[in-house]
């Protein structure tokens, strides 16, 4: 017997996919184009960051080197010990925020996610919730046993533990006897 995926004629090159690859799901398509752009945004305002860091290092730099007669018991410039925490917080913050800019574009399209709402329905199918109404009121209500359950629990280990008498909360020393 011959195998019938052998015996069909091959009109396609090795390698390639059956399904044609549609416009839109190449990688030069508008939807990669736009879950690139955050990536390319990020990496260009890093870029601006990273200048920024530079020029205020280099500023930085250029102000410790002595004058010709200056004398050197003193030092170069005052320092304001405000205005350089304000300025590193600064800088951080700037660097930090283009990398996580950079960070999300690149994950969102690994993720091939163009939107929030396809984000949410992404994240709410892997929960298990359809997004249908009764879907959430059926996570809100789960949630909302889940809490009970907990906080009785907790309630009954701090009456076993502390002991409640008439309402009023009896306070015990160390070995569990009443002060």
């Amino acid at each position: 017997m011959s195998d019938p995926a052998s015996s069909q004629p091959s009109s396609l090159p090795p390698g390639s996919s059956p399904l044609p690859l549609d416009s839109s799901q190449s990688i030069f398509g508008p939807r990669s184009r736009k879950q690139l752009s955050i990536f390319f945004g990020g990496a260009a305002f890093f870029g601006i960051a990273t200048l920024i860091t530079r020029r205020a290092l280099v500023r930085r730099y250029k102000a410790s080197i002595p004058r010709y007669f200056q004398q050197s018991n003193r030092p170069s410039r005052e320092f304001n010990g405000g205005m350089e925490a304000f300025e590193a917080l600064n800088i951080a913050t700037i660097n930090v925020a283009s990398i996580a800019m950079m960070l999300t574009g690149g994950l969102l399209w690994a993720f091939d996610i163009s939107s929030i709402d396809e984000a949410r329905f992404r994240i709410r199918s892997r929960l298990g919730i359809d997004g249908s109404e009764r879907g959430v009121a059926e996570a809100e209500e789960e949630f909302e046993e889940w809490l009970a359950t907990t906080l009785a629990r907790k309630e009954n280990k701090q009456k076993k533990i502390g002991g409640e008498v008439a309402g009023e909360d009896v306070r015990t020393n160390e070995e569990g006897k009443p002060r």
